[in-house]
């Protein structure tokens, strides 16, 4: 018998009590301590998380630029979330699940989370380039069925060169794409991705005037 996916969630009403938002919100330490506190988090199995709209998932949600271009892609027929199959995408990203260590006792779960963006990342893709790795906003979206149960954190990648191939047969499609390129195919994007072409150069701008790798 297969083994049932255990993944990362927060409590819906944790998440209302932090302070719940629709759409995109601005990154911010305080929230991301809260979010990251064992306190808050379990892990529970995915067909369950998948159901039930009193959790959210939460899912590191990266994108990548170089050059004032951001990469792209399709999730083909092989995606794990099958509700997003033929759509857009600018960002790189997927559930933490238990084999990412996260320590019973520690006060924060920053480090494991890092760890499990890393590994999340290098499952769908290849990054050939050196990069900075900084959060600059979260993602909520209740107004979809695939939304109302996941919670996001936008990670900004920097590469210093355009080095990426895909790893995982559900990409097609990866390329580079300029902003205005992103706008004129928006309505082909997952909601997420959807929300954060909108808000490219303020992305940029919270990279840029963020310190280290983190917030």
């Amino acid at each position: 018998m297969k083994d049932i996916e255990q993944v990362l969630v927060v409590q819906r009403s944790v998440f209302d009590q932090m302070g719940a938002f629709q759409g995109i919100a601005p990154a911010s330490e305080g929230y991301l301590e809260q979010l990251l506190s064992p306190a808050v988090l379990r892990f529970i199995p995915r067909p369950q998380a998948e159901a039930d709209p009193g959790y959210k998932q939460l899912i590191p949600y990266v994108i990548m630029t170089h050059g004032g271009r951001y990469l792209s892609y399709v999730r083909g027929r092989r995606a794990g979330e099958q509700r997003l199959v033929g759509l857009r995408s600018i960002g790189i990203g997927g559930h933490i699940n238990p084999a990412d260590e996260m320590g019973l006792f520690d006060k924060s779960y920053r480090e494991a989370y890092f760890a499990a963006v890393a590994r999340e990342v290098a499952e769908e893709v290849v990054v050939a380039s050196e990069h900075t790795d900084r959060i600059v906003a979260f993602l909520n979206d209740d107004s979809t069925e695939v939304g109302r149960v996941h919670l996001g954190v936008v990670h900004f990648w920097e590469l210093s060169g355009p080095d990426v191939r895909k790893r995982e047969q559900m990409i097609t499609e990866l390329r580079f794409m300029s902003p205005a390129e992103l706008l004129a195919v928006k309505d082909t994007m997952e909601s997420w991705s959807s929300l954060c072409v909108e808000h490219l150069d303020e992305l940029a701008a919270t990279s840029r005037t963020a310190g280290g790798s983190g917030l």
